[in-house]
């Protein structure tokens, strides 16, 4: 399984944890609550569902609305399918959760984690954060070097994007800095009845740089190995 796949599958997984959805449906959320998933596309999804499926974790049940129910006579079409998380599924997703390793911390698998940080338990969420604070710490430092070695040889344009992506990647870690105290002081950021898991917005702001409901966090932080 390749990374990006990976990462798919636990979001799909994740949203289908709050509730069952049609296909149309979860790819709407993982495009609008995702914002990382904007780019996948229908031939992406559907193997993904039908991987998830054969393994067990998602059964698939016919729609049982009145417009589902009609489609087929009135339409010549099947009625919508409906993906449902199984008990294996679901204790899948919890395992998923639970892991901080390595890959955890990188820009896309980091986002789709956050978004589902109200589902996960807070030495998880402070091991994320943390690892994450030390890998972004790092690319900038690697920026900086790599900023001081090529300085002279750079016209005004690119030396000024170089600066724009380092300062990108100090926000982030500022914003790191504000969630991990939070954590660490036991302030809660959990979402409410449903889990609040794929609605939080990571723009600081009178909130002190905690999160508000919206989207994914953003993690267009630049290559460090950019010259």
């Amino acid at each position: 399984m390749s990374r990006r796949s990976g990462i798919l599958e636990f979001a799909v997984l994740g949203l289908l944890r709050e509730s069952p959805m049609h296909g149309y449906e979860l790819r709407k959320r993982l495009n609008t609550s995702l914002g990382v998933f904007r780019a996948f596309s229908y031939g992406t999804l559907y193997p993904c569902l039908k991987t998830l499926v054969a393994n067990g974790w998602l059964i698939e049940e016919p729609g049982n609305t009145h417009d589902d129910a009609l489609a087929a006579p009135l339409a010549g079409r099947r009625a919508k399918i409906v993906y449902r998380l199984t008990a294996e599924g679901k204790e899948h997703f919890e395992e998923l959760l639970s892991q901080t390793g390595p890959d955890a911390y990188e820009d896309e698998h980091f986002a789709a984690r956050f978004a589902f940080f109200g589902q996960t338990s807070r030495d998880v969420r402070m091991r994320v954060l943390e690892g994450r604070r030390s890998r972004l710490e790092e690319r900038l430092e690697k920026m900086r070097a790599s900023l001081a070695r090529t300085r002279e040889r750079l016209d005004d344009y690119t030396l000024e994007l170089q600066r724009h992506g380092m300062e990108s990647v100090e926000r982030e870690v500022r914003w790191l800095n504000e969630l991990i105290e939070s954590e660490r002081a036991g302030r809660d950021l959990r979402g409410s009845a449903s889990g609040g898991s794929a609605q939080q917005d990571t723009t600081t702001g009178s909130t002190g740089g905690l999160p508000r409901r919206g989207e994914a966090p953003r993690t267009d932080t630049p290559d460090d190995t950019a010259t």
